[in-house]
């Protein structure tokens, strides 16, 4: 029988998978593939249930199945920085929340787009906290990306007679879910070499399952049979996205991981053409293309 991973072993152990690219930008596409899907379910049940009952069905599946995992894998449990993996959740928590609320108003892809600013805020706040530098390619990738996502959204003080039909407030909710994200990511940085990613996730279905009871209970609606399906479904796909998003983060560094990411726009357009009949604007293709074009240019070696 494996023995436990425990302090020293454990530590070796994490420190040991650092940064061995391509595999953590194999790890990122999967994570994107797994969260459109969500995305989509997402948008699905949130057409009658409250945002926040989704947040916290999907948290209770979630930490369901992560404390099935971490207990099958006889890590320890509750870690050894407990308060940077509370911070963690919270942050993710909250990141959840405004994007579940936004993937329910706005188009899938247009959401998508917006929310994947979040690989600007990541790679700002790691070079910041962790003392990661930003290569010109990161910079050239990333200005891309933003472009992207300002034809997508097309304010109207910048496109005038063009402007897209968005809301504005809750683009808004969307851009602060990605400022939450990039808080998040920065974060299992910092505990790559302390945690193991199970321990990662369990703390973030747990913080999210706790705060969102009290937020839920006040709007709550009985699922329908459908509507239980489209929930679990929810939770088994976010638990795997999770996994392969910790996995891609602990092997890569935060900027150049998270931009990889952003081919969830693609895998979300099509997901919205074929639920939801949304055709893309001129436009809103020509910004999905600076945002794949822009994934590309941040994953290409030097």
């Amino acid at each position: 029988m494996t023995a436990p991973l425990t302090g020293n072993r454990l530590e070796t152990r994490l420190v040991n998978i650092q940064d061995k690219s391509p595999g953590g930008l194999r790890y990122m596409v999967a994570a994107a593939f797994f969260f459109s899907l969500m995305s989509l379910f997402v948008k699905l049940a949130g057409q009658r249930l409250p945002a926040v009952e989704i947040v916290f069905f999907r948290s209770i599946v979630m930490l369901v199945i992560s404390t099935i995992l971490v207990r099958r894998a006889r890590i320890p449990m509750w870690g050894t920085n407990r308060r940077l993996l509370v911070l963690r959740g919270s942050l993710g928590f909250c990141a959840l929340l405004c994007f579940f609320y936004a993937v329910t108003k706005l188009p899938l892809a247009d959401v998508t787009v917006i929310h994947f600013t979040n690989p600007v805020f990541t790679a700002l706040l790691a070079s910041l906290l962790l003392s990661e530098s930003m290569s010109r390619r990161e910079v050239a990738g990333l200005t891309l990306c933003l472009v992207g996502v300002a034809f997508v959204a097309r304010p109207s003080f910048l496109f005038g007679q063009w402007a897209g039909d968005l809301d504005l407030t809750v683009v808004a909710i969307a851009m602060v879910a990605s400022v939450f994200s990039a808080g998040a990511y920065t974060t299992i940085r910092k505990l790559r070499t302390t945690e193991h990613l199970l321990v990662i996730v369990f703390y973030f279905s747990l913080v999210s399952a706790v705060a969102s009871v009290p937020l839920a209970m006040k709007s709550f609606l009985w699922p329908t049979p459908s509507e239980w399906g489209l929930l679990l479904s929810v939770g088994v796909l976010t638990q795997t996205a999770q996994l392969f998003l910790t996995r891609g983060l602990m092997r890569e560094r935060a900027g150049r991981a998270m931009s990889v990411s952003f081919v969830q726009v693609l895998f979300a357009a099509l997901w919205g053409l074929l639920f939801f009949g949304n055709r893309p604007t001129p436009l809103t293709a020509a910004g999905a293309f600076l945002v794949l074009a822009g994934s590309i240019t941040v994953a290409r070696r030097a």
